[in-house]
């Protein structure tokens, strides 16, 4: 499917075989960033450290609507944004976008798109771009297309995207939503951080 700038779409993408046969490891990943009911949100360094990008880009597309942080958005000075799991994978998917051409009214358009695709379907996806227009692939076949046509000339699989981004974030610092509580990486059972956290 070709993502346009002008909001259009049109075809299919696929992700390589690859990505599909490790589909349930990035299914767990998403369970495991949220842990159940508790929501987990990430500050802005954090943000930044796990997608790769500075603190002003991520201020920028904050304020322009580009990436807006899901889970709680900066309430005037003194509160703080916490971008969600998913957030930081789109905001790593963006500098992947910017770093090859792509314009940013494609991109506006192509994290939109990802934006209304459910988890599952994410984690099945391959960005392809001639570095003009964004195109989705769900199937080896769409990209095989793509290339024999002459218009893929670089992939981004969301399904690594997302585990690369779990693998950074897992050395990093969250924060419960509902409790305030900081969580080190991703390990529930890291006690010792639940006691610092308590006692503070």
């Amino acid at each position: 499917m070709a993502i346009t700038g002008d909001g259009t779409a049109e075809g299919a993408l696929p992700l390589p075989p690859g990505v599909v046969a490790d589909r349930a490891p990035v299914q767990a990943a998403a369970v495991s960033a949220e842990r159940g009911t508790a929501i987990i949100g990430y500050r802005g360094p954090t943000a930044c450290a796990a997608a790769g990008i500075t603190y002003r880009q991520l201020d920028y597309w904050a304020r322009t609507g580009l990436v807006e942080p899901s889970v709680r958005p900066a309430y005037g000075s003194g509160t703080q944004r916490l971008y969600s799991f998913r957030d930081v994978v789109v905001l790593k998917i963006v500098k992947r976008l910017l770093d090859t051409g792509v314009s940013l009214q494609n991109i506006r358009t192509a994290v939109q798109h990802l934006r209304s695709r459910g988890l599952a379907d994410l984690t099945r996806m391959t960005l392809m771009s001639d570095g003009a227009t964004v195109y989705e692939c769900t199937s080896p076949d769409q990209v095989v297309d793509l290339l024999q046509g002459g218009q893929g000339v670089f992939g981004i699989a969301i399904g690594v995207v997302w585990r690369d981004v779990e693998s950074a974030l897992s050395q990093l610092h969250g924060e419960r939503v509902d409790t305030g509580e900081t969580l080190v990486g991703q390990n529930p059972h890291d006690e010792l951080a639940r006691r610092r956290n308590r006692a503070g």
